[in-house]
């Protein structure tokens, strides 16, 4: 984990489980964090170029620290290390999540463990591939 933003408190970590959808640990903190919400939803406008669902759906996103300062690190994976987007989907998290309205800072921090399978799906995901 990265070190909190200089001259910030401590974050609240919103963990995503290793559990299939990691996506669902971040659902039931966002009912109680108007902040957190619309980074959930900014992050929905987000997609894999090559999957038509969007990253959060996918379970892309591992966790979100918010500091009381509303700083936000988003922890975040790709299918995989060879993605060509490799290069341009964190900056594009980082953009979208600095566009929420009260956040403060963003850093985007690429994790590769746990790697991401197919078990992350949401299951709104898995209905748009028709995997259900």
């Amino acid at each position: 984990m990265t070190e909190p933003f200089p001259g910030s408190a401590p974050p609240e970590t919103v963990d995503a489980p290793e559990a299939p959808a990691p996506q669902d640990a971040v659902a039931a903190q966002a009912a109680d964090n108007p902040i957190l919400a619309a980074i959930v939803e900014a992050l929905k406008s987000v997609y894999d170029p090559e999957i038509p669902v969007n990253i959060y759906e996918l379970g892309l996103i591992y966790g979100l620290d918010i500091t009381p300062e509303s700083d936000v690190i988003v922890r975040m994976t790709l299918t995989t290390p060879s993605c060509p987007v490799a290069g341009s989907l964190p900056g594009e998290v980082e953009t979208v999540v600095r566009e929420v309205e009260g956040v403060r800072d963003v850093e985007v921090e690429l994790v590769w463990d746990p790697p991401w399978t197919p078990d992350k799906l949401s299951e709104a995901a898995k209905l748009e591939l028709g995997l259900i």
